[in-house]
Protein backbone atom coordinates (compact mmCIF):
# COMPACT_ATOMS: atom_id res chain seq x y z
CA UNK A 1 0.00 0.00 0.00
CA UNK A 2 1.12 3.55 -0.46
CA UNK A 3 2.21 5.42 1.95
CA UNK A 4 0.19 8.42 3.11
CA UNK A 5 2.60 11.28 4.28
CA UNK A 6 -0.17 13.21 5.78
CA UNK A 7 -1.57 10.51 8.38
CA UNK A 8 -0.72 11.41 11.67
CA UNK A 9 -0.99 8.43 14.22
CA UNK A 10 -2.50 8.71 17.54
CA UNK A 11 -1.83 5.89 19.56
CA UNK A 12 -2.93 4.15 22.20
CA UNK A 13 -0.59 1.98 23.90
CA UNK A 14 -1.18 -1.08 26.56
CA UNK A 15 2.00 -2.69 28.31
CA UNK A 16 4.05 -0.21 28.33
CA UNK A 17 5.76 -0.81 31.60
CA UNK A 18 7.06 -3.84 30.12
CA UNK A 19 10.07 -4.64 27.54
CA UNK A 20 7.69 -4.52 24.56
CA UNK A 21 5.56 -2.04 25.19
CA UNK A 22 8.67 0.81 26.23
CA UNK A 23 9.99 -0.06 22.88
CA UNK A 24 7.15 0.82 21.08
CA UNK A 25 6.03 3.78 23.43
CA UNK A 26 10.05 4.75 22.39
CA UNK A 27 9.24 4.79 18.63
CA UNK A 28 6.13 6.43 19.17
CA UNK A 29 7.98 9.57 20.71
CA UNK A 30 10.66 9.67 18.78
CA UNK A 31 8.59 9.37 15.59
CA UNK A 32 7.09 12.45 13.36
CA UNK A 33 4.42 10.71 12.32
CA UNK A 34 3.00 9.94 15.53
CA UNK A 35 1.05 13.12 17.18
CA UNK A 36 -0.32 11.69 20.29
CA UNK A 37 0.14 8.74 22.72
CA UNK A 38 -2.22 7.70 25.08
CA UNK A 39 -0.68 5.12 27.25
CA UNK A 40 -2.62 2.92 29.67
CA UNK A 41 -1.35 0.71 32.57
CA UNK A 42 -1.75 -0.41 36.09
CA UNK A 43 1.09 1.27 37.30
CA UNK A 44 2.90 4.69 35.91
CA UNK A 45 5.65 4.17 33.18
CA UNK A 46 7.73 6.93 34.32
CA UNK A 47 7.98 8.48 31.11
CA UNK A 48 7.02 12.68 30.40
CA UNK A 49 6.91 13.78 26.93
CA UNK A 50 4.49 16.70 25.16
CA UNK A 51 2.93 14.24 23.04
CA UNK A 52 2.09 11.59 26.06
CA UNK A 53 -1.02 10.82 28.78
CA UNK A 54 -1.25 8.25 30.50
CA UNK A 55 -4.40 6.96 32.20
CA UNK A 56 -3.76 4.65 35.48
CA UNK A 57 -6.52 1.65 35.61
CA UNK A 58 -5.77 -1.01 37.88
CA UNK A 59 -8.84 -3.80 36.61
CA UNK A 60 -8.44 -4.31 32.63
CA UNK A 61 -11.29 -6.43 32.88
CA UNK A 62 -13.21 -3.01 33.70
CA UNK A 63 -11.71 -1.01 30.37
CA UNK A 64 -15.51 0.61 29.70
CA UNK A 65 -14.57 2.50 32.93
CA UNK A 66 -12.19 4.73 30.94
CA UNK A 67 -14.93 6.12 29.36
CA UNK A 68 -14.76 9.04 26.34
CA UNK A 69 -11.08 8.76 27.21
CA UNK A 70 -10.16 6.50 24.67
CA UNK A 71 -12.24 8.29 21.48
CA UNK A 72 -10.60 10.00 18.63
CA UNK A 73 -7.60 7.22 18.69
CA UNK A 74 -6.52 5.40 15.15
CA UNK A 75 -4.38 3.04 16.33
CA UNK A 76 -3.67 0.48 19.59
CA UNK A 77 -0.37 -0.80 19.73
CA UNK A 78 -1.47 -3.92 22.69
CA UNK A 79 2.07 -4.86 24.31
CA UNK A 80 0.17 -6.07 27.50
CA UNK A 81 0.59 -9.83 28.21
CA UNK A 82 2.07 -12.75 30.41
CA UNK A 83 3.94 -15.96 30.42
CA UNK A 84 2.62 -19.31 30.62
CA UNK A 85 5.11 -20.48 32.63
CA UNK A 86 3.90 -20.66 36.34
CA UNK A 87 0.27 -20.35 36.13
CA UNK A 88 -2.74 -22.07 35.82
CA UNK A 89 -4.41 -22.68 31.96
CA UNK A 90 -7.20 -20.95 33.45
CA UNK A 91 -5.42 -17.97 34.87
CA UNK A 92 -3.39 -17.85 31.28
CA UNK A 93 -6.57 -17.79 29.20
CA UNK A 94 -8.07 -15.26 31.24
CA UNK A 95 -5.48 -13.05 31.34
CA UNK A 96 -4.51 -13.26 27.74
CA UNK A 97 -7.72 -14.38 25.62
CA UNK A 98 -10.58 -12.47 28.09
CA UNK A 99 -9.26 -9.33 28.51
CA UNK A 100 -7.57 -8.52 25.41
CA UNK A 101 -10.77 -9.11 23.83
CA UNK A 102 -12.58 -7.27 26.12
CA UNK A 103 -10.29 -4.68 26.21
CA UNK A 104 -10.64 -4.66 22.32
CA UNK A 105 -14.31 -5.03 22.13
CA UNK A 106 -14.35 -1.51 23.87
CA UNK A 107 -11.81 0.35 21.43
CA UNK A 108 -13.94 -1.51 18.30
CA UNK A 109 -16.97 0.58 19.44
CA UNK A 110 -15.06 3.40 20.05
CA UNK A 111 -13.18 3.81 17.16
CA UNK A 112 -14.18 1.82 14.27
CA UNK A 113 -11.55 3.21 12.06
CA UNK A 114 -8.65 1.68 14.35
CA UNK A 115 -5.89 -0.33 12.81
CA UNK A 116 -4.92 -2.88 16.40
CA UNK A 117 -1.79 -4.25 16.67
CA UNK A 118 -1.43 -7.85 18.66
CA UNK A 119 1.63 -9.05 19.65
CA UNK A 120 1.31 -12.74 19.70
CA UNK A 121 4.49 -14.51 19.46
CA UNK A 122 6.26 -17.17 17.18
CA UNK A 123 4.71 -20.34 17.02
CA UNK A 124 1.28 -18.92 17.98
CA UNK A 125 -1.26 -22.22 16.71
CA UNK A 126 -3.56 -20.38 14.42
CA UNK A 127 -5.42 -23.53 14.13
CA UNK A 128 -6.35 -22.86 17.61
CA UNK A 129 -5.79 -27.41 17.53
CA UNK A 130 -2.15 -27.48 17.90
CA UNK A 131 -0.15 -29.27 21.37
CA UNK A 132 1.19 -26.19 23.26
CA UNK A 133 -2.09 -24.61 25.07
CA UNK A 134 -0.31 -21.14 25.00
CA UNK A 135 0.37 -21.48 21.21
CA UNK A 136 -3.32 -22.38 21.04
CA UNK A 137 -4.42 -19.29 23.50
CA UNK A 138 -2.83 -17.03 21.24
CA UNK A 139 -3.94 -18.21 17.90
CA UNK A 140 -7.46 -18.18 19.08
CA UNK A 141 -6.97 -14.48 20.47
CA UNK A 142 -5.58 -13.15 16.80
CA UNK A 143 -8.61 -15.40 15.16
CA UNK A 144 -11.40 -13.65 17.89
CA UNK A 145 -9.39 -9.76 17.11
CA UNK A 146 -9.51 -9.79 13.36
CA UNK A 147 -13.92 -10.72 13.84
CA UNK A 148 -13.82 -7.31 15.32
CA UNK A 149 -15.28 -3.88 13.53
CA UNK A 150 -11.74 -2.73 13.23
CA UNK A 151 -10.25 -0.91 10.12
CA UNK A 152 -7.04 -3.15 10.38
CA UNK A 153 -6.31 -5.74 12.78
CA UNK A 154 -2.23 -7.20 13.10
CA UNK A 155 -0.83 -9.85 15.07
CA UNK A 156 3.01 -9.76 15.51
CA UNK A 157 4.53 -12.80 16.25
CA UNK A 158 8.23 -11.79 17.26
CA UNK A 159 11.01 -14.53 18.23
CA UNK A 160 14.15 -13.21 19.67
CA UNK A 161 13.79 -9.51 20.53
CA UNK A 162 17.11 -7.61 20.54
CA UNK A 163 15.99 -4.57 23.65
CA UNK A 164 16.82 -0.86 22.70
CA UNK A 165 19.91 0.21 24.33
CA UNK A 166 18.90 2.84 27.61
CA UNK A 167 15.30 1.59 28.13
CA UNK A 168 14.60 0.57 31.36
CA UNK A 169 11.99 -2.35 31.41
CA UNK A 170 14.86 -4.81 29.66
CA UNK A 171 14.41 -7.85 31.05
CA UNK A 172 17.68 -8.62 33.41
CA UNK A 173 18.25 -12.24 31.76
CA UNK A 174 18.89 -9.72 28.43
CA UNK A 175 22.47 -9.51 29.75
CA UNK A 176 23.36 -12.61 29.44
CA UNK A 177 22.30 -12.99 25.98
CA UNK A 178 22.30 -9.88 24.15
CA UNK A 179 25.95 -11.28 22.16
CA UNK A 180 23.40 -13.52 20.31
CA UNK A 181 22.26 -10.68 18.27
CA UNK A 182 24.57 -10.36 15.57
CA UNK A 183 25.18 -13.94 14.94
CA UNK A 184 21.35 -14.99 15.05
CA UNK A 185 20.28 -12.33 12.43
CA UNK A 186 22.91 -13.46 10.14
CA UNK A 187 22.43 -17.30 10.96
CA UNK A 188 18.38 -17.16 11.93
CA UNK A 189 16.77 -14.17 10.11
CA UNK A 190 13.40 -15.20 10.00
CA UNK A 191 13.90 -16.00 13.62
CA UNK A 192 15.05 -12.45 15.24
CA UNK A 193 14.45 -8.72 14.89
CA UNK A 194 14.94 -5.67 17.22
CA UNK A 195 12.92 -3.66 19.43
CA UNK A 196 12.96 -1.05 17.46
CA UNK A 197 11.79 -2.79 14.44
CA UNK A 198 8.44 -4.00 16.38
CA UNK A 199 7.76 0.01 16.85
CA UNK A 200 8.61 0.94 13.85
CA UNK A 201 6.54 -1.61 12.21
CA UNK A 202 3.76 -0.87 14.07
CA UNK A 203 3.41 2.79 13.11
CA UNK A 204 3.71 1.92 9.36
CA UNK A 205 0.73 -0.46 9.83
CA UNK A 206 -1.00 2.27 10.30
CA UNK A 207 0.66 4.95 7.97
CA UNK A 208 1.10 2.33 4.95
CA UNK A 209 -0.96 -0.78 5.74
CA UNK A 210 1.17 -4.33 5.29
CA UNK A 211 -0.30 -7.02 2.57
CA UNK A 212 -0.57 -9.56 5.57
CA UNK A 213 -2.48 -9.86 8.46
CA UNK A 214 -0.03 -12.08 11.00
CA UNK A 215 3.40 -10.57 10.96
CA UNK A 216 6.03 -13.16 11.21
CA UNK A 217 10.28 -11.88 12.08
CA UNK A 218 11.10 -10.93 8.63
CA UNK A 219 7.49 -9.48 8.23
CA UNK A 220 7.99 -7.31 11.03
CA UNK A 221 12.16 -6.56 9.58
CA UNK A 222 10.21 -5.85 6.00
CA UNK A 223 7.90 -3.48 7.31
CA UNK A 224 10.29 -1.60 9.69
CA UNK A 225 12.43 -0.59 6.90
CA UNK A 226 9.84 1.09 4.83
CA UNK A 227 9.63 4.66 4.33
Amino acid sequence: MANIPDKKVRAIITGSTGMVGEGVLHECLLSPNVEAVLVINRNPCGVVHPKLKEIILKDFFNFSAIGTEVLGYNACFFCLGISSVGISAEDYYKMTYTLTIGVAHVLSKANPDMTFCYVSGSGTDSSEKGRLAWARVKGKTENDLMKLHFKQVYAFRPGYIHPTPGLKRTNPYYKYITWFYPIGRALFPGMVSTLTEIGQAMIHTVTQGYEKKVLEVKDIVALAKRT
